[in-house]
């Protein structure tokens, strides 16, 4: 695929995904769907780290219980490159809330209450350099082109 076709996007699985196995699962739909990680780390972060990643919801009633859940415990951040990654990464997910998603999809299969949604993912392509780089030193993501490309892509 050429590389003005690709895209990067930030998913993220929150504590609740970590905690009950579902890293390997999340990891495995990406893969499946044809996208590629380009970088991940496991990472205990700080509710002042989580502040600057969530700061878009700074004025929301729930974001003080957010960033103080999300750093209860470690957090899986990884870098997916792709055509259309960003929005179709947000389908596989599904909707914020749980009970809104459809079955097959990461929430929607997965996961009951909006609380307890086990992934972030980056809502726009905006939106996920500015995460990527938050998350990423450059140096720590990898650029590389996958054998079975050819065979998920066009010409």
């Amino acid at each position: 695929m050429a590389a003005s076709k690709k895209e990067r996007t930030f998913i993220m699985i929150k504590p609740d995904g970590v905690q009950r196995g579902l890293i390997g699962e999340i990891i495995k739909r990406f893969e499946q769907k044809g996208f590629s990680l380009q970088a991940m780390k496991f990472i205990q972060c700080t509710e002042d780290f989580m502040k600057q990643h969530y700061a878009d919801l700074s004025s929301k009633k729930f974001f003080p219980g957010l960033v103080k859940y999300m750093s209860t415990g470690p957090v899986v951040a990884m870098v997916w490159s792709g055509l259309g990654v960003v929005k179709t990464g947000r389908v596989m997910l599904g909707e914020t809330d749980p009970a809104a998603s459809k079955p097959g999809t990461i929430r929607g299969d997965f996961c009951v209450e909006i609380g307890r949604n086990a992934c972030h993912g980056s809502d726009s392509v905006e939106s996920a350099e500015k995460e990527i780089k938050l998350w990423f030193k450059p140096e720590e993501i990898v650029e590389w082109t996958s054998c079975q490309e050819k065979f998920v892509y066009e010409d």
